[in-house]
């Protein structure tokens, strides 16, 4: 039971992060048709910059509580990330936004590959040690461990997501954004700046990428300017799992990816007789990712539905 409930506790920690990155993904989507590549690139900048703030303020203030260590970093990282995802839609997607579709996809490779030599460049090669923040407090439930950064990611996370719905459903440009989602003519027609629109859908997903990277980088305790790969393409499988294009399924696809990919990584060793390891947990999200494709391409949640984004 313990166990059980341990890996429970991972895999949701888990899956907010994959959760929040899979909305940049989905909401894109939901918009413009376009799979947005780069977006795990931003998640990866999201966080060197982060890490970048907390070593000057490290030198500068010592003795800096780190909760405002993690403020400060989140407060330069997400309106970096939101400028970053800005440009991105102005320079490399805009001026496709009519071609046919392999040429915004293969834009979308091309600036992913360019954020990451970037960073590369910037940041180096090397895995960066991120520095442990917040106090290494821990609390037992029944037997499981949840630490307070798991509980500061679970949280975050949670108010996130709920203040996104309520940012869709309830405001004028929630509203905008569903419309454009219908129809972009019909909608530019209604009096919608449709570019706008697309425009703060990108600022939106670029800010929760950027939360996103702040959080597994403190979680892991490590940086690279290679993690926005695999990171990206996880998130992307989370919300082909949900239904991509929802935003719903968004969010259910990155917490089940992560309660799969958790309790695989725990149970795999048991399963195999010890033949496969916890060292294979990154395959679980492309298993995932071929069965929906293969037996419900539509995801869980169907895909394209009325609250789209």
């Amino acid at each position: 039971m313990d166990i059980f409930l341990q890996q429970l506790i991972n895999g949701l920690v888990l899956g907010s992060v994959y959760a929040l990155v899979a909305l940049g993904y989905t909401m894109v989507y939901g918009i413009l048709e376009l799979i947005n590549f780069a977006h795990g690139e931003i998640t990866m900048m999201g966080a060197m910059v982060a890490l970048a703030v907390a070593g000057a303020l490290a030198l500068a203030a010592p003795g800096l509580p780190g909760v405002l260590v993690l403020g400060a970093g989140l407060a330069v990282a997400i309106p970096v990330c939101v400028a970053l995802g800005l440009v991105i839609e102005r320079v490399a997607y805009r001026p496709l936004r009519h071609a046919p579709r392999l040429a915004p996809l293969i834009t979308a490779i091309g600036v992913s590959i360019i954020l990451q030599n970037v960073a590369m460049l910037i940041w180096g090669k090397q895995y960066i040690p991120f520095p442990a923040i917040l106090p290494e407090g821990r609390h037992h439930v029944l037997g499981a461990t949840i630490s307070d950064i798991q509980v500061a990611i679970l949280v975050l996370a949670l108010l996130i997501m709920l203040a996104l719905v309520m940012v869709v459903q309830k405001t004028r440009l929630g509203r905008a954004m569903r419309a454009t989602a219908q129809s972009r003519q019909v909608a530019s027609l209604m009096g919608v700046d449709v570019n706008r629109v697309i425009a703060a859908t990108f600022a939106i997903g670029s800010a929760l990428a950027a939360v996103a990277g702040v959080m597994v980088s403190a979680y892991y305790g490590l940086a690279h300017y290679y993690m926005g790969f695999l990171l990206g393409l996880k998130a992307f499988s989370a919300a082909v799992l949900g239904g991509i294009g929802n935003l719903r399924g968004a969010m259910l696809g990155g917490l089940l990816l992560g309660l799969i990919e958790s309790f695989g990584a725990g149970y795999i060793g048991d399963l195999t007789g010890g033949f496969l390891g916890s060292n294979y947990q990154d395959v679980f999200a492309f298993f995932v990712l071929i069965a929906v494709l293969v037996f419900r391409p539509s995801g869980l949640l169907g895909a394209r539905v009325v609250e789209r984004a």
